[in-house]
């Protein structure tokens, strides 16, 4: 049962962190310090998307349900939770680059609109 519970807070961690890559940015707006965390976190983001890497997290909670006596699954975290739920065919590797791509122009024009803001003062 520890395992199991484990694993599911692993996936709420990892859905959590996937959200703050997404829109860490309006955070950052609010408390400015966030930035040291958010530009890290949307570079690691896009570059595991972009490339189509499996993210560190997706393995140790593989191993977590495979101690509890589950399967675990192949592919990454999005292709197995966050895909079937937003897009009804497989994940393709353009379709990985292309969120990537539109998760920096997110970023960047967030953090535009800071540099605005900040440059009016």
């Amino acid at each position: 049962m520890f395992y199991q519970v484990t694993a599911d807070v692993l996936v709420l961690i990892h859905l959590a962190f996937i959200a703050f890559v997404i829109a860490g940015g309006f955070v950052v707006l609010k408390w400015p310090w966030v930035v040291l965390l958010h530009l890290p976190a949307v570079t690691w983001g896009a570059v595991v998307e972009m490339k189509g890497w499996v993210c560190i997290l997706t393995p140790w909670e593989n191993s977590l349900r495979k101690l509890a006596g589950q399967e675990g699954y192949s592919g990454g975290f999005i292709e197995h939770y966050i895909i079937p739920l937003i897009y009804p065919a497989e994940l393709t590797h353009n379709a990985q680059v292309a969120m990537g791509i539109a998760l920096v122009a997110i970023n960047l024009c967030v953090y535009g609109f800071i540099a605005y803001r900040l440059l009016r003062k």
